[in-house]
């Protein structure tokens, strides 16, 4: 069964730096396509990074980009999220899934991923 874990959430203030980490239990995430996603208080779950199998797509969502970074850690067997200039839009709580089919690209739908951790918090606010 493919399950993930999220950490790394907490209290920062507006301009600001968090790095998030999803990680796995019984199998090795870089065999598999991760994405991050988030929901803000009152607002739908949306797409923030994804990042493929192969390591060869990444893929971020227009709020984020040019802020946020993915990437994986084998050695530690986890998908990070570096989140820098954080502002208080960014407020959410993150999740990490698995995309078990696709292994070249990467996508922020919902529907093709599985696993879902409990998800992380992050408050952006001065």
């Amino acid at each position: 069964q493919l399950q993930v874990v999220e950490s790394g959430g907490g209290l920062v203030q507006p301009g600001g730096s968090l790095r998030l980490s999803c990680a796995a239990s019984g199998f090795t995430l870089d065999h598999y396509t991760i994405g991050w996603f988030r929901q803000a208080p009152g607002k739908e779950r949306e797409a923030v990074s994804c990042i493929s199998s192969s390591g060869g797509s990444t893929n971020y969502a227009a709020s984020v980009k040019g802020r946020f970074t993915i990437s994986r850690n084998n050695a530690k067997n986890t998908v990070d999220l570096q989140m820098n200039s954080l502002k208080p839009e960014d407020t959410a709580v993150y999740y990490c899934a698995v995309d078990a089919v696709r292994k070249t690209l990467c996508t922020g739908r919902e529907s093709e991923y599985e696993g879902w951790g409990r998800g992380t918090h992050v408050t952006v606010s001065s």
